[in-house]
């Protein structure tokens, strides 16, 4: 029996769904049941009826899965695969920033721990952060973890007052001005597509900026024929797929999270086998951080 074969009958016998991130390997893309960014996938979590929900993705995106939905089983295929930004913010640093400012809000980006999402008042992603901020009362803005993506929001919110956090993706921050410039140098018909997570001299380049989504959405309207993409290249699969007489390049050359690309096909096979890798979590935590989740799906 093929490890494909394999992962579909025990798909079967687990009544489980395969939920994939953008940028893991094509293969485990392929097989997905559902495949998207960080938002669209909190989302399907809570809709979905299966009792297993196996997560292709990085750790922080199988702890919102089990926050939001306690009664499933949520499997993570390789349970180091993680995000260093979900841990660049500092709890001490939070309540400092609450004492300092009576009236602020603390915004966490869902590539976050549940233990920083306890701590917050509402999560966003890529895809809403601009319209949940604009949506708060608060005047004040403390933006965790990723200082890019704030500073990003925060040049459309002038209306706010941001403060900020050092974290960042290590895979956006490596694409930079000169090997962007380079590309466009070679390539001077394409489109430069730009994920917010990326510095603001990279986003002040770009044609378009936004999620992975949107990055995906805005290349399948665009009249233009190519295009230079300033995100992890996982997401060329879908691009190339849903746009098959374009031509898509990279902007540089270290557009990989290692982390995401432990997930693999036996490894899917294996842990729903198994039922391995399940995520865990202490209910006053899940509590705890469930209502920063639930605020951001209300407002965004």
């Amino acid at each position: 029996m093929s490890t494909l074969d394999k992962i579909n009958q025990l798909k079967q016998e687990r009544e489980a769904v395969i939920l994939a991130h953008y940028y893991v390997n094509d293969e485990v893309q392929a097989i997905a049941d559902y495949v998207g960014d960080s938002f669209y996938l909190s989302k399907i979590a809570t809709s979905v009826e299966a009792k297993t929900i196996v997560f292709c993705g990085v750790s922080f995106m199988g702890e919102s899965a089990k926050i939001l939905n306690p009664e499933k089983t949520v499997i993570m295929p390789d349970k180091t695969a993680d995000c260093p930004m979900a841990h660049m913010a500092d709890i001490e640093k939070i309540n400092q920033v609450r004492k300092e400012y009576k009236d602020v809000a603390v915004v966490c980006y869902i590539n976050s721990t549940a233990e920083l999402k306890t701590y917050s008042d509402v999560c966003v992603t890529s895809s809403n952060a601009l319209k949940i901020v604009k949506a708060l009362p608060n005047q004040h803005i403390f933006f965790i973890p990723d200082e890019h993506l704030g500073r990003y929001v925060a040049a459309q919110a002038p209306e706010k007052h941001f403060i900020f956090n050092d974290g960042f993706c290590h895979v956006h921050k490596s694409i930079t001005q000169r090997s962007v410039a380079k590309t466009k140098e070679a390539h001077p018909g394409a489109e430069i597509l730009v994920h917010p997570e990326c510095t603001g001299e990279i986003t002040a380049m770009a044609d378009y900026v936004g999620s992975t989504s949107g990055i995906i959405e805005y290349a399948a309207k665009s009249s233009a024929e190519e295009f230079i993409i300033c995100t992890e290249l996982g997401v060329l699969y879908e691009l190339k797929a849903k746009n098959p007489g374009k031509r898509f390049y990279s902007a540089g050359e270290s557009q990989c999270c290692p982390d995401m690309k432990l997930i693999t096909l036996e490894k899917i096979a294996y842990a729903l086998e198994h039922m391995t890798n399940t995520v865990e979590m202490e209910e006053e935590m899940r509590l705890r951080a469930n209502r920063p989740l639930e605020r951001m799906l209300e407002l965004g």
